[in-house]
């Protein structure tokens, strides 16, 4: 990156922030520079405090289970490590710990300050460097342990864990530039600790295992010291402020073992039920708008509500109402085949990975939430796991809270369709809301009035996803901008203005101004500014009609100003569909459905792209870094007022 760019983006980060921000981060690069002469400082003894659940043995798993996770760990020994959604990664033997899996790039043990982790010469892909380090495999090692008692599981670990921190000492490296990863850690450390047996586990037997555990907990006060000091704050209080909380909340938990461990559990405590209703609407919405941090975010919430549990310290009943309601909007925005809407950012980061098969986490999530507030059976093995490593009395809850709703107008959703959770199940996502949340609105994409549909549990009209962070800035800015998205962009400009990967400076304004009153008799009409901004300025309003007698949906888009301006519309395909033009519009066939697209307004023009590069169109990202093609069809006019309007008629297969 050069000076230019990076004076730039620091120029932008400066327009996010409030006077009270700028002062603060003032003090935090203080701290930073003073933090030198801490790097390498041991930790104070510990007091013999540390916490052992009654964790014994492993839940109750069937052979397939047992069998796949035996057979993970084996890999994982081997040096073979899944990351994110489902790569598998060489990460060596021993495994080398500062080095990107991908790029091969090793980061140099610097002062964990003076690195920068966007500088992919230094670091290489900062985002593989961090998955690798937070340990969720080092748990199933652990639960290895669990299944077979065998010792030489624990023998792989106390090398997994020895290794790391001999490659990793406090403040020095790449592993150390980030609280949040600092928490993720803690929350995995803690696992293990459960799983292998607390403080009477054979890891710590005998001379070199009392060398182990001293190292390990010196290494774990220097988390909770990192986190504590370096809590994201202002503009950057999103998911990191709770992860970071969570992991604080939960190594102090497991390891009161200073004088300061008071302290932090109190504090990550108290900040944890405040951001618990902070960052989520009162109907149940992550304020990031993004569905993955939503996932993240209620990962956290939950595993330092459990910790609490097990240690008789119980959250109060509004922190679980708080995920009740996120439960509440996940279950009823994912369609009947499991699929969520790829709103947002995704980085298919995730808090722990219990279950062997990698399994779909909207799934582990709601099936954990049916296991704590409805004494459902855990019939989830990830849910089972968790729940056994964090024993306790299931939390006060508001016991008439619904399953699932269609309106949620304060986090800026609302459903249409019909047949919601049936096999002919119409289910369509209107996004009406905020950009994002905070000042730099991070992980939100310029995708106001943009909508998605599903049919039958297939994917139809789809949002896109996210790809990358940190691949060519092109493909950064082609994911989250409104090209990527179901809605109408103006003179080839995103809705919103970029200030940089994780930055918006001018955000658009989606306002609701005709509420719909059911989603199976859906009329909804909606605009937003983000072309207000333009020398002639443009107001873009969307209608949407959806009628579920006829299975019709109608979106009319109009565009109001003083002079023509190039109106674009764009409207993205699953991969799996056969989408052809034809000559009265489109038409898209999935394994049960049929659906034909008309188009009418003046003067318009049908292009169907797919997988074009320069510039970026016609890609949809499952998972993160991997993209494929996808049909896009594109709609094009120059106007001033005359509207567009789309008619889609679904048929059912028999």
């Amino acid at each position: 990156m050069n000076a230019t760019v990076r004076i730039g983006l620091l120029v932008n980060r400066l327009r996010c922030m409030s006077v009270a921000e700028m002062g603060y981060r003032v003090r935090q690069a203080a701290a930073t520079r003073m933090g030198r002469r801490m790097a390498g400082r041991t930790a104070p003894a510990p007091l013999p405090r540390a916490r052992t659940l009654a964790v014994h043995g492993a839940p109750a798993l069937d052979p397939a289970e047992r069998e796949a996770l035996l057979l993970d760990a084996e890999r994982i020994c081997a040096g073979h490590v899944v990351l994110f959604a489902e790569r598998r990664f060489d990460v060596g033997v021993p495994t080398a710990w500062n080095r990107d899996p991908d790029t091969g790039v090793t980061a140099p043990p610097l002062y964990a300050g003076d690195i920068a982790i966007g500088d992919r010469e230094q670091v290489g892909d900062i985002k593989h460097v961090w998955e690798l380090n937070r340990h969720l495999h080092l748990v199933r090692l652990a639960q290895a342990w669990a299944v077979s008692g065998e010792l030489r599981w624990l023998h792989a670990l106390e090398q997994q864990l020895r290794s790391w921190l001999e490659q990793c000492p406090p403040l020095t490296g790449p592993n150390w530039t980030s609280p949040l990863e600092l928490g993720i850690r803690l929350i995995n450390w803690s696992l293990v600790w459960q799983l292998a047996g607390g403080e009477n586990s054979p890891l710590f037997e005998g001379e070199s295992g009392q060398r182990l555990r001293s190292d390990w907990l010196s290494s774990i006060h220097a988390h909770c010291r990192g986190i504590a000091r370096n809590l994201s704050r202002h503009s950057s209080a999103n998911n990191h402020l709770i992860g970071e909380l969570a992991g604080l909340y939960v190594g102090a938990s497991t390891w009161p073992c200073w004088k300061e461990s008071a302290e932090w559990t109190a504090t990550a405590r108290r900040e944890l039920e405040h951001e618990a209703v902070l960052q989520f609407s009162r109907d149940g919405v992550n304020r990031e708008q993004a569905f993955a941090y939503h996932i993240f975010s209620s990962e956290f919430l939950f595993v330092a509500g459990l910790m609490g549990q097990a240690c008789g310290q119980p959250f109060p009943r509004p922190y679980w109402a708080s995920l009740q309601r996120a439960l509440r909007f996940l279950r009823s925005v994912r369609d009947v085949g499991g699929h969520l809407p790829a709103v947002g950012d995704a980085d298919d980061g995730r808090v722990f990975r219990l279950d062997a098969g990698g399994g779909e986490r909207a799934a582990q999530l709601l099936a954990l939430g049916d296991t704590v507030f409805g004494a459902a059976a855990d019939s989830h093995p990830g849910v089972r796991w968790l729940l056994h490593a964090l024993p306790g009395a299931r939390p006060d809850c508001d016991p008439h809270e619904v399953d699932s709703g269609w309106a949620f107008p304060d986090g800026g959703y609302l459903l249409f369709g019909s047949h919601f959770g049936e096999h002919t199940e119409i289910k369509g996502l209107l996004d009406c809301g905020p950009l994002g949340y905070l000042g730099t609105a991070a992980h939100g994409h310029a995708d106001a009035l943009a909508l998605t549909l599903s049919v039958a549990g297939e994917e139809c009209l789809i949002d896109p996803g996210t790809y990358s962070y940190w691949q060519e800035q092109k493909w950064r800015d082609y994911f989250r901008g409104t090209s990527a998205h179901n809605t109408v962009r103006i003179d080839g400009l995103d809705q919103s203005t970029s200030g940089g990967r994780f930055m918006w400076l001018r955000k658009a304004q989606a306002h609701i101004e005709r509420m719909p009153s059911s989603p199976g008799d859906f009329d909804f009409r909606g605009s937003h500014d983000g072309y207000a901004r333009l020398a002639d300025p443009v107001r873009h309003m969307r209608s949407v009609r959806f009628d579920s007698a006829s299975n019709t949906l109608s979106v009319r888009d109009e565009v109001s100003a003083r002079k023509p301006h190039k109106v674009e519309l764009f409207w993205h395909f699953a991969p799996e569909l056969d989408v052809r033009l034809t000559s009265h519009g489109l038409s898209a066939r999935g394994k049960r459905f049929v659906l034909q697209l008309q188009a009418s307004g003046a003067d318009l023009q049908l292009e169907l792209v797919r997988g074009a590069e320069n510039p970026p169109l016609g890609w949809c990202s499952r998972t993160y870094e991997s993209k494929r093609p996808c049909d896009v069809l594109r709609i094009t006019t120059v106007s001033s007022a005359v509207p567009v309007e789309c008619r889609f008629t679904i048929t059912f297969l028999h």
